[in-house]
């Protein structure tokens, strides 16, 4: 292996160090239960609120409108379930380029005979066709819930939440939101975007993998999802994983007050990748959207290579040969022989017997590592 490069940001992102830190702390001082009445489980239950608190600044909202989870497949299946089995939901509006954790158990729904689920249409783009929304929203006089995701984990393309809250507001309709990928990456002020459940997951913004949250706007009606405890306002039962909880909400604090900072020096990683990509391979396909800079995610590009069909198989393990690790698809999916379900819903016929793949950046990444993933890919193909 020549060198260590790693573009796989959108599958999960290195700790911080200040994030390491905190956790260091919190694992050796404060490991009382924090459902505890003594000292020890005093101070790790201030160590969570205070966590609570300063995620809940973030979005706009109130402290106790924010339940910790153990990340995004726990809360999109929460959300979707509880609201069936709680709010009378009798229609799941959903996508085709959802994650497998909204699609798995929105299927999970139409085999239970629990509610009907509709998809909404999406363009070549990975767009969602709004004026279908519209239509799908009206189309009875049913119960329904709309769950779409902020940020596509696969090919960046952006739901633009507000348009999408306000048609679900005018139309009775509530609004889940699975923004994993843009949590962190995009500010979200959730007191003037009525969504009314968000889904988010520590390891997508340099936090510790095996925790998230869930923002639940009050008074929902939802009842327990994990029963047991009190824990997490009577909705989520389980001891709290405080060193978790608490990196997560350093590592939310460091996101959001750099998040210009950062955003432009990514932005410009991305924007640079693009061009270089392009004129060293001319016969590269751009899945998606992700070349549009305005309507795609800055932290990622989907590409289709033009690679023959016999050397296709060999291009990952040329990679990682080479010490570059990257996606097929989403990460969620390796090991599975299966294709994107993404990509078959967006990609052109003459692009799908094609290689894709996934390269996402992080504040990590630098321009000599793109310059040395542009002159891997091409030596492989030409040789």
């Amino acid at each position: 292996m020549e060198r260590s490069v790693y573009f796989d940001n959108a599958a999960t992102t290195p700790l911080r160090k200040e994030v390491v830190d905190v956790m260091h702390d919190v694992l050796l001082n404060t490991y009382g239960n924090p459902s505890s009445t003594h000292s020890f489980g005093r101070s790790a239950k201030t160590q969570i609120e205070t966590a609570r608190k300063s995620i809940a600044r973030h979005f706009n909202v109130k402290p106790q409108e924010i339940i910790f989870t153990s990340g995004g497949t726990e809360s999109d299946n929460m959300f979707l379930q509880c609201a069936v089995r709680d709010l009378g939901i009798q229609t799941v509006i959903t996508s085709k380029i959802e994650h497998h954790a909204i699609i798995h158990a929105v299927d999970f729904l139409v085999e239970h005979n629990l509610a009907q689920v509709i998809y909404v249409k999406t363009n070549s783009d990975g767009m969602v066709d709004y004026e279908d929304l519209d239509r799908l929203l009206v189309a009875d006089d049913s119960k329904k819930l709309v769950s779409l995701m902020h940020v596509n984990n696969e090919i960046g393309s952006i739901l633009d939440l507000k348009r999408v809250s306000n048609s679900c507001k005018s139309h009775n309709a509530l609004f889940h939101t699975d923004a994993v990928q843009g949590v962190g990456h995009y500010s979200i002020d959730l007191e003037k975007v009525q969504i009314d459940f968000l889904s988010a997951a520590a390891h997508k913004f340099h936090g510790p993998k095996g925790v998230g949250f869930s923002f639940i706007r009050q008074n929902s009606g939802l009842n327990p999802f994990i029963m047991g405890g009190s824990q997490e306002r009577g909705l989520r039962a389980g001891t709290e994983s405080v060193h978790n909880i608490v990196g997560m909400a350093k590592a939310l604090e460091i996101a959001y007050s750099k998040l210009e900072e950062e955003q432009g020096y990514i932005r410009d990683l991305k924007s640079y990748a693009i061009s270089q990509l392009k004129s060293s391979l001319p016969g590269i396909h751009f899945n998606g959207c992700c070349s549009d800079l305005e309507h795609s995610t800055f932290t990622l590009i989907n590409v289709a290579l033009p690679v023959q069909k016999s050397k296709a198989e060999l291009l990952n393990f040329h990679l990682d040969l080479k010490g570059i690790s990257c996606s097929k698809g989403s990460a969620c999916q390796s090991g599975s022989l299966k294709g994107s379900h993404v990509l078959d819903q967006v990609l052109p016929q003459e692009h799908k017997s094609k290689p894709s793949l996934r390269f996402s950046f992080s504040i990590f990444n630098t321009k000599e590592e793109i310059d040395y993933l542009v002159e891997t890919l091409c030596s492989f193909i030409e040789e």
